[in-house]
């Protein structure tokens, strides 16, 4: 399978290119081509902008009767993309350009247009001194002129340039660099005398917080709270047959010697080997002879029966309570 690419082609023996026909074709016949907007420009039917680099699909021809040195010039066909109005422009081989022919207006072209005036003046100077001598003269003085001017510029400039070539740049930099340290050597300097003014400060005030506590630790101390005696403590003062005859009568009054309410006092035995209690009176009980303890006599009929039921209530509670 030959190759799909190739350049070389298969001629055979009896190749004659004389045979071939030639096909007559126009001189100004159009191609369609592929290209990119030159330059900036805008249309003049819609004021579209259409950018450089912009792509067409254009239509190409040779301009007839237009030639620049032996080269031939060609013309440009394209649409406005948003109008589809026609757009031409044409090669410029003289200033190696584009020239817009109708249809837009070029953008951006204020170079083009300096170098156009340049040239129009120069052209002028140059007719002005074909015709006129004097004109000549007048145009050297000021061109000698302006020459000494730019001369004299350049000389400055050389001589700005030798007095800055003295200058040790290293040094300027070595110089700056040791002030850089210095000022961070003197803010380093600051900041630990204000950190030592504040621990400084801080140990102040802890001393004199330490010296108050103390004070106040060394203040002679409150005197303890006075205890309060006890609601019952006046209760073991007195003596209890008289608060229970004194309650007992407080509440049902005076029984008298009634013989119905002396019956029912019961005259309680009390044992030999109980001790005598610290809070009974010594009338209530008998006395102790010979080791022996007597049994208390009893009461005669004209006594109070209550009194007696007191004290024989009054032995029982110092007994248990024993």
């Amino acid at each position: 399978m030959s190759e799909r690419k190739v350049l070389n082609k298969y001629y055979p023996p009896d190749f004659d290119p004389s045979k071939i026909p030639k096909l007559k074709l126009p001189k100004d016949r159009q191609y369609v081509v592929r290209l990119m907007a030159p330059f900036n420009m805008r249309c003049k039917t819609c004021g579209e902008y259409i950018y450089k680099g912009k792509k067409f699909n254009a239509r190409k021809e040779t301009v007839q009767n237009e030639v620049y040195l032996g080269l031939p010039i060609f013309r440009f066909y394209i649409k406005c993309t948003r109008c589809l109005a026609e757009i031409t422009f044409k090669t410029d081989p003289e200033n190696t350009d584009y020239t817009m022919e109708h249809g837009a207006t070029r953008n951006f072209q204020a170079e083009k247009l300096l170098e156009e005036e340049e040239k129009r003046v120069q052209k002028e100077r140059e007719d002005e001194e074909l015709n006129n001598p004097m004109k000549v003269l007048e145009n050297r003085t000021k061109d000698s002129k302006l020459e000494m001017e730019v001369l004299e510029n350049l000389q400055e400039l050389k001589d700005l340039n030798q007095r800055q070539a003295h200058v040790d740049f290293e040094a300027m930099l070595r110089q700056h660099r040791l002030s850089e340290e210095e000022r961070q050597k003197q803010e380093q300097e600051e900041d630990e005398r204000e950190t030592a003014a504040l621990v400084e400060e801080a140990r102040k005030r802890r001393l004199l917080e330490d010296s108050d506590s103390e004070e106040d630790a060394a203040a002679p101390a409150p005197p303890p709270p006075t205890l309060r005696p006890k609601p019952t403590a006046i209760l073991d003062e007195a003596p209890k047959a008289k608060r229970k005859v004194e309650s007992w009568e407080r509440s049902v009054g005076t029984l008298g010697s009634r013989p119905q309410l002396s019956g029912l006092v019961m005259v309680k035995k009390t044992d030999l080997n109980c001790s005598t209690p610290r809070d009974q009176p010594a009338s209530t009980l008998g006395t102790v002879k010979n080791g022996k303890a007597a049994v208390p006599a009893l009461r005669t009929p004209g006594t109070s029966s209550l009194s007696q039921l007191g004290a024989y209530s009054d032995s029982e509670d110092s007994s248990s309570s024993n």
